[in-house]
């Protein structure tokens, strides 16, 4: 549940005056599950591509891409580093032509939607038989030193902004999962960046934010050495429907 007073729509739209940390610090996502989320398709939408995380994977596959980014900063971080065609726009408006991709992905990003507008978005612009991909990176808390600093980043939230996809409906069949592993490989400025690229950080006011981070950093400071490398243990969890 929301805590009261949560404002969703300000934590969406928070982002973009992060979208460096964003850039510099979120991790990718594995091979295996991108390959789940594309399987046979040749033009993909990556939607809500935020810095590009995802439609990194897609270029280096061969595919036609195209992105959909609602926020002016991230989507400058996107271009500044991928030469795919790029548009602002939302999962409730993309601004693209009927029946134009052969999936679409929505990577990290699903919870911010309105489904109500967004699944018929999706469909329309999808060719019979497409796909539909959500995926979510989720760190593995269990780790004690991961547990510890998000311990602190989220006080104060009751929840990271993670989604069931059980809100996607018809024209949508299927739901088909899949699950896997993988390390993000960073630094302790890695981690800072990390967490400061989280929503629920980003609207702190400033002191506030400092002050969390300052104790992230000592927690850090405790558990590695200055200069080591810091592997971030994470879940990719992945549903894929297709467009009756």
């Amino acid at each position: 549940m929301e805590s009261p007073g949560y404002d969703l729509a300000a934590h969406a739209r928070s982002f973009g005056a992060a979208a460096g940390e964003y850039a510099r610090a979120r991790p990718g996502y594995p091979d295996d599950a991108v390959d789940f989320l594309v399987a046979g398709a040749r033009r993909v939408l990556d939607l809500g591509a935020g810095t590009g995380k995802f439609t990194a994977s897609l270029v280096a596959r061969g595919l036609d891409v195209v992105a959909v980014e609602p926020s002016p900063q991230m989507l400058a971080e996107l271009r500044s580093t991928l030469d795919v065609e790029a548009h602002e726009g939302s999962a409730e408006a993309t601004g693209l032509p009927d029946a134009c991709v052969d999936a679409v992905v929505v990577a990290q990003a699903w919870h911010w939607v309105d489904p109500a507008r967004a699944v018929p978005e999706v469909a329309r612009v999808l060719r019979p038989g497409g796909t539909l991909g959500l995926v979510w990176n989720v760190r593995d808390e269990s780790v004690p030193w991961v547990g510890r600093v998000w311990a602190i980043a989220q006080q104060g939230s009751e929840h990271e902004m993670r989604s069931s996809a059980a809100n996607v409906g018809a024209p949508f069949t299927g739901g088909e999962t899949f699950t896997t592993r993988f390390e993000h490989v960073t630094d302790r400025a890695g981690i800072l960046d990390l967490v400061a690229s989280r929503s629920y950080v980003i609207v702190l006011a400033d002191h506030e934010r400092a002050d969390l981070l300052a104790e992230v950093g000592r927690v850090l400071d405790e558990e590695f050495a200055p200069g080591e490398e810091v592997r971030v243990p994470y879940l990719t969890h992945c549903t894929r429907f297709r467009r009756g």
